[in-house]
């Protein structure tokens, strides 16, 4: 609770907190530009309770200052003007003549319409106290006092002494209409710098280079580039900074691109560029990416002689890292003679960002050795690195480095270290992280949040949630996002029905983020036709759109309907994306849609993806599950570069086929060639040997998978292995595997040998596996099937009618 004083001595404060030794001053110069307007509602009862006012007669003080402005906009020649000869900022801008009344532009009991009217009446035939021209040309003459004014922040003030020049005819000088296009850049004041703009033009100096540059940097820093180029191209000449300056504006506003042309455009006039020049359209070409445009300009340094430059090195490093080529800018990195920690950073950022956590905490702590100090992005980005690949280890031990640098007091190095612990499972750490932060913000609470989702505690995650709106959070875009995807994972309806409520209510509903999260939400619960509403509400519709939606009648089964929104997606000219055509494949293979399948492939060799690994593998499934299995391996033989997964999708065809020697045949070449076989691997090759008859071959291959190369059984593996056996008609060496199974059989493994004892006509074993299957789930009815099925087989009619 604080304590305000509308009535005090200069030298006193404004507030003074009621138990702890704090003061506040409401016209500090160090406060946030925000502070006036603020206070102004606060006092004017917006937010009661705030204050505990010590003079009551406040607002009738805020009724006179409004009287007061009323009367000085009406006739201000009755005021004397102070602003261009006051020497101190407490001192009124404005007094009146005869009744001394006072008034301050920036006074924070001034009403919101003051600025505005200040900002647009000429008060230039305002006298000042003395209206001596003499006074006036020496206190302003020289433009040293506009310039400190300006650089106080007074930018009002500023602008009016330079037009009280301009009426007296007295000349500012070059440097000061600079200090105020810099001070409007500075705030983002588009209308005072237009003013500023149009004071140039009277004062004859709109064909000044210097002036000419700082206006195109003005105008891009208030975010109106068409206006910065207009003074670029009107201007009589351009030098490397008029360049550099148009080139960073649209660099700055996101159009790489054009910076590109615009740089090129310099080439050609002969400017040659200089450090700033190159730095600045190597981000563009990071920012596209373009990378070979950025190999060009890379050559053009070495040529300028600049390529020992540590700035420009660390850009090069950051522009190839974002192009994606990691060696070269590890190459560029290893020959810069000196490296600094935004250098660091670049290329160890360029590893994380390529999923190379290990390498990247290598670099780290080469830079340790090089006695190189971190900074807060350096921390951040190796944080985020062992996040990445789970090194919690290395994620604890950064904490330690944070710790003694300084930096845990950090909210972006805390938000990140909280992000870490719980990425890497640790959400106790993560939760101790969260509680001991000096200060939190709503990406710290969405980390937490995100942090609980992941590790499946939904409950958890929401009672996290209701707690941030409790203290007075307002959840973002981002909240909802990881919310709506606990809910997804753990299929909690109602909870994402609650938050899709409280979405609308935000004013959140048009975002296409949240639109097609909730798009993914409503299809994994279940509810495809909740899900195709909100899409059908969502106003710009986008790949994800239509991607989630797809994926949502893929997953319940109805595959024709996926291709159908497919064929509307490609009406609407959206383009598809690598998941998209994943989802559609697989969504094809589920319904054995073999013509619509091979027509995505012909869709996706035209989109140029057809090289990807991911996108192949799903091919090659597709093609196997439909039956064809030729189709299958001629995908798998053209695929560029093949993983584990690639090799077990091609096995796995081959043993649905029941190709028991071609898929033993696979899986040897597997091993030529380097990779290692994983369960599901493995798991397909005893399918197919088990389908093909092939029991020798099939033990061979579960000894080998135990005792040369360290893979655990798992239950499917079993499955596999009583299956083979008892195809072959070997029930007694099956129930003797049974027998000496690792891992206690499942009702599975029971009806695996039940099922062999069916068809071998077995009665004992049979009887046996029922015996072991009922027990485990006693009111399933396919065991008593089976063994009534043996029974009738075995003509024991009064059994068959037993069970």
């Amino acid at each position: 609770m604080l304590v305000f004083f509308s009535q005090k001595k200069p030298r006193f404060p404004n507030f003074k907190h009621r138990s702890a030794e704090k003061t506040l001053w409401v016209d500090n110069s160090f406060n946030p530009p925000w502070v006036h307007d603020r206070i102004a509602a606060m006092v004017q009862g917006q937010e009661q309770g705030q204050f505990d006012f010590s003079i009551p007669e406040t607002s009738g003080k805020l009724v006179r200052v409004e009287q007061l402005w009323q009367e000085f906009f009406s006739d201000p020649s009755q005021w004397w003007d102070n602003r261009f000869i006051k020497k101190n900022p407490q001192n009124p801008d404005f007094e009146h003549k005869s009744t001394h009344e006072r008034l301050w532009i920036e006074g924070w009991l001034n009403p919101p319409w003051v600025k505005a009217m200040v900002a647009t009446t000429a008060l230039c035939q305002i006298q000042s106290r003395g209206g001596l021209r003499s006074r006036v040309a020496g206190s302003l003459g020289n433009g040293v006092n506009v310039r400190k004014v300006c650089q106080e922040g007074r930018l009002e003030e500023a602008m009016h002494m330079v037009e009280v020049m301009l009426q007296q005819n007295i000349q500012a000088p070059i440097d000061t209409y600079a200090c105020l296009l810099k001070g409007c850049a500075r705030r983002r004041a588009l209308a005072e710098g237009k003013r500023v703009h149009a004071l140039i033009v009277q004062r004859g100096l709109d064909s000044n280079i210097f002036l000419g540059n700082m206006l195109v940097n003005m105008y891009a820093k208030c975010g109106s580039l068409l206006d910065a180029l207009q003074i670029f191209d009107s201007m009589p000449e351009h030098n490397v900074f008029s360049w550099t300056t148009i080139i960073s504006a649209y660099a700055n506003h996101g159009q790489g691109e054009e910076a590109i042309n615009l740089f090129q455009q310099m080439q050609q006039t002969g400017i040659p560029p200089n450090k700033v020049t190159f730095s600045v359209v190597l981000k563009a070409c990071a920012m596209i990416p373009a990378l070979q445009q950025g190999k060009q300009f890379h050559s053009d340094i070495i040529k300028s002689g600049f390529e020992s430059d540590v700035i420009l090195g660390s850009t090069l490093v950051d522009m190839y890292v974002k192009c994606g080529c990691i060696e070269d800018a590890r190459q560029v990195f290893n020959n810069m003679h000196e490296r600094n920690v935004v250098s660091w950073t670049a290329i160890i950022a360029g590893y994380a960002q390529q999923g190379l956590g290990k390498e990247a905490l290598e670099l780290y702590e080469q830079m340790k050795q090089k006695h190189v100090q971190p900074d807060v992005v350096t921390y951040v980005v190796l944080l985020k690195a062992c996040a990445s690949i789970a090194a919690l280890e290395q994620g604890k031990q950064l904490h330690l480095d944070i710790i003694k640098s300084g930096f845990e007091l950090s909210v972006i190095v805390g938000n990140t270290l909280v992000g870490m612990y719980a990425k890497c499972g640790s959400i106790e750490d993560a939760r101790q992280v969260f509680n001991s932060m000096h200060e939190r913000d709503v990406v710290s609470w969405n980390a937490m949040i995100a942090g609980y989702a992941q590790q499946g505690l939904g409950k958890e995650a929401f009672n996290f949630y209701k707690q941030m709106k409790q203290e007075g959070l307002q959840p973002d875009i981002a909240t909802y996002v990881v919310l709506l995807k606990a809910c997804a994972s753990i299929a909690a309806l109602e909870q994402g029905r609650q938050l899709h409520l409280e979405i609308i209510k935000s004013g959140f509903e048009s975002d296409v983020i949240l639109g097609n999260t909730l798009v993914d939400m409503y299809a994994k619960c279940g509810h495809v036709q909740d899900a195709r509403r909100v899409f059908n509400n969502i106003h710009e519709l986008n790949v994800v759109s239509w991607t989630a939606i797809i994926a949502g009648y893929a997953q319940q089964g109805l595959g024709k309907e996926a291709l159908d929104l497919y064929e509307q997606m490609k009406q609407e000219a959206v383009q598809p994306n690598i998941v998209t055509y994943v989802v559609l494949l697989k969504a094809c293979a589920s319904i054995a849609a073999l013509e619509q399948g091979k027509q995505l492939h012909l869709d996706i060799i035209k989109s140029g993806l057809e090289l990807d690994v991911i996108v192949g593998n799903t091919l090659v499934d597709m093609y196997a599950k439909s039956g064809c299995i030729e189709d299958a391996r001629q995908v798998f033989n053209n695929m560029h570069e093949r993983d584990v997964v690639s090799w077990n999708a091609m096995i796995a065809g081959y043993a649905q086929q029941g190709l028991g020697e071609e898929s033993l045949t696979l899986l040897e070449q597997m091993q030529r060639e380097g990779l290692k076989a994983d369960e599901v691997t493995y798991g397909s090759v005893l399918s197919a040997c088990s389908h093909s008859g092939l029991v020798d071959k099939g033990c061979q291959v579960f000894d080998s998978m135990c005792k040369d190369h360290g893979i655990i059984p798992t239950i499917e593996h079993y499955v596999c292995m009583v299956d083979l056996l008892g195809r072959a008609g070997c029930l007694a060496e099956a129930e003797n595997f049974i027998s000496k199974m690792s891992v206690p059989p499942n009702f599975l493994v029971w009806m695996t040998l039940l099922g062999a004892a069916k068809n071998h006509g077995h009665v004992e074993i049979g009887r046996h596996a029922f015996g072991c299957a009922v027990k485990l789930e006693p009111e399933n009815a396919a065991p008593y099937v089976l063994l009534s099925n043996i029974y009738a087989a075995a003509g024991w009619r009064d059994e068959v009618a037993n069970i």
